[in-house]
């Protein structure tokens, strides 16, 4: 559950383990639409017969889908602070791709705050470590350490 903390409790999360998703089930339309969105249409992601002759026996999703994920995995995850204004994605400091992810299978996330930072008054910059595991898998589908600028209002 998203959790709203005062900007002086934000120290005490860091290191923190701030929680998992609900899973999350990767089918073979939202990957056809993300190859439609990103015109990536390798035959790995989007042919089913083709795809199942390789290693994987099925399409994978795309790596990108499956980090494109972690905004609306993670809604429901963490902290922010009080009177937060919006939240803005500000990239990533390490991302690997670790497992592909086969259609029908279900992610989810768990989330670690590394740290935050001030950057300007009332501007929070978060980093979270991010791991999107792959139901009934032991390795996950990656790690990504996640920025994301929290904004709040002058109202604090």
């Amino acid at each position: 559950m998203l959790q709203q903390v005062s900007a002086a409790q934000l120290p005490e999360y860091i290191g923190k383990a701030l929680g998992s998703s609900d899973w999350f089930c990767i089918d073979q339309a939202r990957i056809n639409a993300f190859a439609e969105a990103t015109l990536d249409h390798q035959f790995i992601h989007v042919d089913e017969a083709r795809a199942a002759t390789t290693p994987f026996g099925s399409t994978i999703a795309h790596g990108f889908l499956t980090l494109s994920l972690i905004p609306h995995l993670s809604e429901s995850v963490g902290i922010v602070p009080e009177n937060l204004v919006m939240g803005i994605n500000y990239g990533c400091d390490k991302l690997r791709f670790l497992q592909p992810v086969t259609v029908g299978s279900e992610v989810r996330l768990h989330s670690r705050l590394l740290e935050v930072t001030e950057k300007n008054p009332g501007q929070f910059l978060f980093k979270n470590e991010i791991t999107i595991e792959i139901k009934g898998q032991s390795k996950p589908a990656l790690i990504a350490e996640w920025l994301t600028m929290m904004i709040t209002s002058n109202d604090n």
